[in-house]
């Protein structure tokens, strides 16, 4: 294997409750799903053990070699599993500052795929992935969630099914570091992840719908205007519930199923980018032959074939 293409999937915090802090970092309580946003990774081969970072789109461009997440993603695995290095383009689709967790999804994206071209200790990726972000390590797995603490704890949720999304992303993002500095300055409590997780177990869509939340939209808002004017848009085509991720500025607003979001999306005439998203459960990974691990985000033989890849 000379070349692996990964999907680096954004994240939706379906609900995020803060529960206190800690060491200077606030500690937090969601329900986290991944969604069928993703950027695209292509990573080959190096043999001189250095990582080259190429960024495409969305303005990612001037992201800093030292600010960039995929690129300290990299040079961690590195020195910490060896290999012979890699290059690697990241072609961006996940806005950036919306809350959806790009950075960390290319960092992980990163770890998972050299994982898969030179091997890699499941559990000891994980624990570098740690380092990279609070979002990372659940990012090399993805699918629906619990996260707490400072992200390190990571429970898996099953049952419910597929939930469908239109996202609005305002082009104003929002500074992670400032939002929770401002909520700070006037708490916004809640505790609704566990009325949010036990409707999706269940299959009540509907009541997922009513859960949906974010202890930290209030200081978003206030920080960024456009936040409530993509929450306000959002909600006026009566979907089940609508809810900022993260810090924002990005809010998803949740419908019984695809066609819904796709009729909200080609009515919508703000100016928000507006996509429609649904969530996704990748695979297990599984070990390949010579010890190296399989991505459970690369694509598949044929998904390859009809994107013309000629890679290994």
């Amino acid at each position: 294997m000379n070349g692996v293409r990964i999907r680096a999937y954004a994240k939706l915090n379906l609900t995020l409750d803060v529960t206190g802090a800690e060491g200077g970092y606030h500690l937090l309580d969601s329900f986290v799903a991944s969604v069928s946003l993703f950027d695209l990774l292509v990573l080959r081969k190096r043999k001189d053990g250095l990582v080259s970072v190429t960024m495409r789109g969305m303005g990612s461009e001037s992201i800093p070699p030292e600010e960039n997440n995929a690129q300290r993603a990299g040079d961690a695995f590195v020195r910490e599993f060896g290999g012979g290095g890699a290059d690697v383009t990241v072609y961006k689709n996940i806005p950036m500052g919306a809350g959806l967790g790009g950075s960390s999804a290319d960092a992980a994206g990163v770890l998972s795929g050299m994982a898969a071209l030179y091997g890699a200790d499941e559990a000891k990726l994980g624990a570098l992935a740690e380092t990279l972000g609070s979002d990372t390590r659940y990012m090399l797995r993805g699918g629906f969630c619990r996260m707490r603490g400072r992200g390190e704890d990571i429970s898996p949720v099953r049952g419910g099914g597929k939930l469908y999304f239109l996202l609005l992303c305002p082009r104003t993002s929002v500074s992670a570091g400032a939002c929770y500095k401002e909520f700070d300055r006037a708490p916004s409590r809640s505790a609704l992840t566990q009325s949010c997780i036990d409707a999706f177990v269940r299959g009540d869509t509907e009541g997922v719908g009513r859960y949906l939340s974010n202890a930290l939209y209030p200081a978003a808002v206030r920080l960024n205007p456009d936040v409530k004017t993509a929450y306000e848009e959002a909600k006026s085509f009566s979907p089940l519930g609508v809810a900022m991720t993260g810090s924002g500025s990005c809010v998803a607003a949740l419908f019984e199923n695809k066609e819904l979001c796709e009729w909200a999306k080609s009515r919508y005439r703000g100016k928000c980018r507006a996509y429609v998203a649904e969530t996704v459960v990748p695979g297990p990974p599984s070990e390949k032959k010579g010890g190296r691990l399989s991505s459970p985000f690369a694509l598949s033989e044929e998904e390859k074939r009809s994107a013309g890849y000629s890679g290994d």
